[in-house]
This record gives structure tokens, C-alpha cells and sequence, in this order.
């Protein structure tokens, strides 16, 4: 069975799930650097071991049957613009509203419409925490909608969870679900972020004053530091960062998170490697990574140029 990393979507720096309760991985190059990251931008599902003298965990559902409407949203679904639909199961108690950047912990279970059960925090006897923009789409959108205690039922179309399911696909087998998704979604809490950075006036383009070096990486120092070291393409880092699309629209922060992060600078995206070469410890810089030194067009990752605002806190190695 597929778990919670199968929920959480790699739209976000560290490209594969955030590990809400420890420090995040920066940009991955790929899957697996993104998980040795870790202790995880995403850990939400990591499964703990019993404090001693814990009493014996409850005994686990063997299996979670598909609700009848599972193949379908039903006619008194109510649906959203963007082809989310869903139903509410039992009423919350609760006033807020999370928003997309807040932490939220859930029970939910998922299956594919023909009822095949894929995920469950319900069957792993856990609830799930994450911060809500670091999941699919179909989850960002419709979960903002309850307040705790509210349990809903969605039907997410593949457009807004992994993509809509191809015959010629060839990770089809291997990844995450294809097509509409079916998931029971009990909010259980939630905990507000931080406010988020503000986004840069220079995001759109490489401004005049920024110094660029021959791979096209663009680079602005935004605050000196106080080290005198600088890291190599091996390092250990720790950072606070934000990322925003040439749009303005921010995609990843630890600052928002709360948690600095901590990775090898061989783990990340060509980029980051190369900018935080050019820092000391103490130095805020903000740069400007073309595609090809970022995620290069990969499907499911921010696209085209992107731009941080990075601060070198440590360098551990």
C-alpha cells in the first residue's frame, strides 16, 4: 500500500513530500537525494516507535471497504470550478478555516474509482500532518474548505491530483494513482503558519544590478555575512529560504514552515549547488536560477526561471 508520501505532492522545493515535523529538504535533483535529505520535509507519516511504558497500540482495521459512490460524485455533490467535488459526512465544530500555508493533522483514507484502496492514515492506525500547500492540488483546494472536526468525502479529477491515467505511461505501475481519486477526509486540527515573506519587486527577470555567472545564475547579495568560509559542492547546509515563481507566486519556504533546512549541496538542484558556493555563513543573497539549473521543465515541479531568497545559516561540513 501506497503511503502518505504517495498523497504529498512535489510541488515544492524539496520535490518529494515536506516532513512537517522536522527540518525540509531543499530543491532536489531528484526523488531519491530528496529523501536522503531528509529527517524529512515530510515526515508526516513516519511511523514512530511506542515511548516506553506506552500502552499496546489499538488494533488496526484490516481493511477500509470503498463507499458506494466511489466511482462517481454523486448528484448531491456539490463541485467547485476547478472539477473538485465533494460531500460533507459529518459537520465540524469548529469556526477557521486553514489556509494553504497552515499545518494541518488528518485522517483520511483514499481509493482509486474502481474501490482499490491505495492509502489510509485510518488503516495505519496515525493521523497525518503536513503543511497544506505541499499536497496535491485537489487536497490545497478542498481542505481549506472545513473546519475542524469536519469529516468530507472528495472525488479529486487527475487534473488536480497525479494526472489522468494513460496506456502508454510507463510509470503508471510504479507512481502515485492516475485518474479521479476518491478520499474520506476528517480534519482533525490545524495550526497556522507564519505569515509569508513578501514577494521580491525584481522577481520577473534578472535585474541590471545582479551579477550573473557564465551558466546564466543570477545573483544579488541582499545582506553580508560574517564567515569567511564558503561551502563546496559537498557541503552540509543549513538554510532559510523562499521560492517564487517568476509570477510572484511562492512555491516553498522554511521561513513559512517555521524550520531551517538542512541538506548536501549534491542533493539539490544545479542552481542552488552553484549559488550557495558564492556565500559565506551569515549572508542573505537572492537568486535568479534559470530553468536548466532547476527542475528543467519536469512535470509536477515549478517551472521556468525561479527565484530565492537564500540565507546560509551553517555550513556543517
Amino acid at each position: 500500500m501506497r503511503s502518505i508520501w504517495t498523497l504529498l505532492c512535489c510541488v515544492v522545493l524539496g520535490a518529494a513530500l515536506t516532513a512537517c515535523k522536522s527540518s525540509a529538504p531543499a530543491p532536489a535533483e531528484d526523488e531519491a537525494a530528496a529523501e536522503a535529505a531528509q529527517p524529512a520535509e515530510e515526515a508526516a507519516a513516519t511511523e514512530e516507535a511506542a515511548a516506553p511504558g506506552a500502552a499496546p497500540a489499538a488494533e488496526k482495521p484490516a481493511d477500509i471497504p470503498a463507499p458506494p459512490d466511489v466511482a462517481a460524485p454523486p448528484e448531491n455533490a456539490e463541485r467547485s470550478e476547478s472539477g473538485l467535488a465533494w460531500t460533507v459526512l459529518e459537520k465540524g465544530t469548529g469556526d477557521n478555516h486553514p489556509k494553504e500555508w497552515d499545518v494541518v493533522t488528518v485522517n483520511y483514507t483514499g481509493w482509486t474509482t474502481d474501490g482499490k484502496l491505495f492509502d489510509s492514515s485510518v488503516k495505519r492506525g496515525k493521523p497525518a500532518e503536513f503543511p497544506l500547500n505541499r499536497v496535491i492540488r485537489g487536497w490545497t483546494e478542498g481542505v481549506q474548505m472545513m473546519v475542524a472536526g469536519e469529516k468530507r468525502r472528495f472525488w479529486i479529477p487527475g487534473d488536480l491530483a497525479y494526472g489522468e491515467a494513460k496506456s502508454n505511461d510507463p510509470h503508471a505501475a510504479f507512481g502515485p494513482p492516475r485518474g479521479m481519486l476518491v478520499f474520506d477526509v476528517e480534519l482533525i486540527s490545524f495550526k497556522e503558519a507564519p505569515k509569508p515573506p513578501e514577494t521580491p519587486k525584481d522577481v520577473a527577470k534578472i535585474p541590471k544590478n545582479a551579477k550573473k555567472t557564465p551558466s546564466g545564475l543570477g545573483s544579488r547579495v541582499l545582506k553580508k555575512g560574517t564567515g569567511k568560509e564558503h561551502p563546496t559542492a559537498t557541503s552540509v547546509v543549513t538554510v532559510d529560504y523562499s521560492g517564487w515563481t517568476t509570477d510572484g507566486k511562492m512555491f516553498d519556504s522554511s521561513i513559512v514552515r517555521g524550520t531551517p533546512a538542512t541538506f548536501g549541496l549534491n542533493q539539490v538542484i544545479k542552481g542552488w549547488t552553484e549559488g550557495l558556493q558564492l556565500m559565506v555563513v551569515g549572508e542573505k543573497r537572492r537568486l535568479w536560477i534559470p530553468e536548466e539549473l532547476a527542475y528543467q521543465g519536469r512535470p509536477g515541479r515549478p517551472q521556468g526561471m525561479l527565484v530565492f531568497d537564500v540565507e546560509l545559516l551553517e555550513i556543517k561540513q
